[in-house]
């Protein structure tokens, strides 16, 4: 029979018995470490999966809103000047033609009466023209005058009758710049903003008040960008009032802004209001359900998101080799609990949902209680 017989290494015959048994008993031990490494290597990771399912998405989606004019104006004056008075304030219903304000009419009146005073004076230059003319042509039809001379007082008669014409027409400039002193509906309304005050003084253009314009109301929503509202079906929206969920309306869906907000990343939408309760005033918060078309989508708890560098990504286990490997996926939408996966996964893929954390690619896994 035959024994291997251990011979200590070449560096342990110098060193004495004590020592040289204990560096290869060290020896022999840091062997079994590495061994017993590359086995737990090797062992499966337990983790949490979950088949991926297509369902149908959510049916119907609620926001809140509030109630505004389809038609809203900002009025100012057209000419410059200091707030003479100021006649309605914010809240205010107004008629077609009621005066708002007024402005100080010192600088226009002035203009007017020159323009009147221009008119008087155009026109006397117009009659004098016109007698010398008639004389001329008298004169000339009896030989006693020149073809010269009634050429000059025709010319002059035809430059009087244009300057009273521009006379005119800077009276009627300075008529309307007096009446634009005065600031008046254009419709009825109310007043929801005003920036005018007493002795303010005030540029043409600059606006003072914002008149909502009586009668078509709007329920308009900031909805959140990744929430399509284009998919509205038949675009018709049940509204009722915060407040009062008593008081209810139809809605249709009117305009769908094409710009995101940059600041909220949400889209402006307006429902056009039929038939609206006289409770639904202006500013009021309403509240506003609409119909989703379902659509396909495939939802997993947020446990189950990782990232592949800066890009999301969920581990998937392969059905075979039951080895884990890294999926990048487009997200949807994110909801409380869970998200919705847009791009990168497949009915049937197996994902892990908890225990992800520690993985590595390739990695053996073994399947806990399995969610499906």
């Amino acid at each position: 029979m035959y024994v291997p017989i251990s011979y200590p290494p070449a560096w342990a015959v110098s060193l004495p018995i004590g020592t040289a048994t204990a560096l290869a008993l060290l020896a022999t031990l840091l062997t079994a470490c590495k061994e017993n490494s590359d086995v737990s290597a090797e062992r499966p990771a337990l983790v949490h999966t979950e088949l991926v399912q297509s369902r149908n998405g959510q049916a119907t989606v609620t926001l809140t809103g509030e109630v505004q004019p389809r038609f809203s104006a900002d009025l100012s004056f057209r000419v410059s000047g200091r707030v003479l008075a100021r006649l309605v304030d914010v809240g205010a219903h107004v008629n077609a033609g009621d005066l708002l304000g007024q402005l100080d009419p010192a600088e226009q009146q002035a203009d007017f009466d020159a323009a009147t005073a221009g008119v008087a004076a155009a026109a006397a230059q117009l009659r004098v023209a016109q007698a010398t003319f008639d004389r001329q042509s008298s004169l000339l039809s009896n030989g006693f005058t020149t073809r010269v001379a009634y050429d000059q007082a025709q010319e002059q008669l035809r430059t009087a009758q244009s300057t009273l014409e521009s006379a005119k027409a800077e009276l009627g400039r300075a008529r309307e710049a007096l009446g634009d002193t005065e600031l008046h509906a254009r419709a009825a309304g109310v007043i929801t903003a005003r920036s005018l005050e007493l002795g303010q003084v005030v540029q043409a253009a600059q606006a003072v008040f914002t008149l909502a314009q009586d009668g078509e109301r709007d329920a308009v929503f900031d909805v959140p960008e990744s929430m399509f509202f284009d998919d509205v079906e038949h675009g018709r929206v049940s509204l009722a009032l915060v407040s009062d969920s008593g008081v209810t309306a139809t809605g249709y869906l009117r305009e769908v802004s094409p710009a995101v907000d940059p600041k909220s990343s949400t889209v402006r939408v307006k429902v056009a209001i039929q038939d609206p309760s006289p409770a639904m005033t202006l500013g009021n918060a309403i509240a506003g359900t609409a119909g989703i078309k379902p659509a396909a989508e495939i939802t997993l708890p947020w446990t189950a998101l990782t990232a592949e560098g800066s890009k999301p990504a969920v581990w998937i286990v392969d059905p075979k080799t039951k080895k884990a490997f890294l999926k990048p996926v487009t997200i949807g939408a994110y909801e409380a609990g869970a998200m919705t996966i847009k791009q990168g996964l497949e009915p049937g893929d197996r994902v892990v949902i908890d225990g992800g954390k520690l993985l590595s690619t390739g990695q053996p896994v073994t399947f806990g209680e399995d969610r499906s």
